[in-house]
């Protein structure tokens, strides 16, 4: 079995988004879940499958993305690249890292020819060592993807070397689970976001695995510490979110809820409950193998 998790670069048009979960649907995987979120503009789905159901249904979900996504009208506060930004592959029951690594390749090349949309492979499939970093991969967004492809070190992996009209570019990898885990702030004070994001990550000397960014959720009126947990065995959520809480305290700013996009393993967790953590969910509707258990 493996996971699938795309990120599409739509959060707020819910039609768009069902139409496209129902293409996963119908491929014949197992849809767990659907995160959509109207400020970052950004859905991520889940779901998990045998090798080439796998891949059916990531192909199906890019074919129903760009008859909805136009990545050149897009406005939110999450990084991307395209309209299906990201599509990870990641290594379940009975999978290797080996085996997500040939389904990224497997994948990215059909992606490349069927849709004609430049793909990146990047983390355990990339093929050079400046695209493992998915961050690198993405910096500048469209239009550094875009310069860079007319060189030699930034032609894509498969695809053309120039974005697609509507579906922009595609980033297409490998890698452990990655639990993405937000933070709201009880205030507006997108500076104090900034300094506790800056605080707590590993690129400025915090917590190991964890990357940050301070955001704006203008809908809400609130400010957003936003992160990625890349290896949860370094930094569970529990020391993420105590990681904000106490860098909060020192600038006098309380934190109102916490909240997973998309599914996390139970190790993640290391116990704590959802009161514990302010989360938006339940405990029991977040764990990846409760999950799949009740599918």
């Amino acid at each position: 079995m493996i996971e699938s998790v795309p990120n599409l670069s739509e959060g707020r048009d819910r039609e768009s988004i069902e139409q496209i979960a129902d293409a996963v649907r119908a491929s014949g995987v197992r849809l767990l879940d659907i995160h959509a979120d109207s400020d970052h503009n950004r859905s991520v789905l889940t779901f998990v499958g045998e090798r080439d159901d796998v891949v059916s249904g990531v192909l199906a979900l890019i074919e129903a993305a760009l008859e909805r996504i136009d990545i050149s009208q897009h406005h939110g506060e999450h990084p991307r690249i395209g309209a299906v930004d990201v599509v990870p592959f990641v290594p379940l029951s009975g999978s290797t890292m080996q085996d997500c690594i040939d389904v990224a390749r497997e994948a990215g090349e059909a992606i490349g020819t069927r849709f004609g949309i430049p793909v990146f492979l990047y983390e355990a499939a990339a093929t050079h060592p400046e695209r493992r970093n998915l961050a690198d991969l993405r910096r500048g967004g469209p239009a550094g993807i875009a310069e860079r492809m007319h060189t030699d070190a930034g032609k894509p992996d498969f695809g053309p070397a120039r974005l697609h009209p509507s579906a922009g570019a595609m980033a297409v990898g490998a890698r452990p689970f990655l639990v993405a885990y937000n933070v709201n702030l009880a205030s507006d004070d997108i500076d104090g976001a900034k300094a506790i994001a800056a605080a707590i990550r590993a690129s400025d000397g915090g917590l190991p695995g964890l990357k940050a960014l301070g955001v704006m959720l203008h809908t809400r009126g609130l400010a957003q510490v936003t992160m990625n947990l890349t290896d949860i065995t370094a930094t569970t959520v529990p020391e993420a979110f105590d990681a904000v809480r106490r860098e909060a305290d020192r600038r006098g700013v309380g934190v109102l809820e916490s909240e997973v996009v998309g599914l996390l393993p139970r190790a993640a967790l290391a116990g704590a409950a959802t009161d514990d953590l302010l989360l938006t969910r339940d405990v029991e509707e977040i764990v990846l193998e409760d999950r799949i258990t009740s599918s």
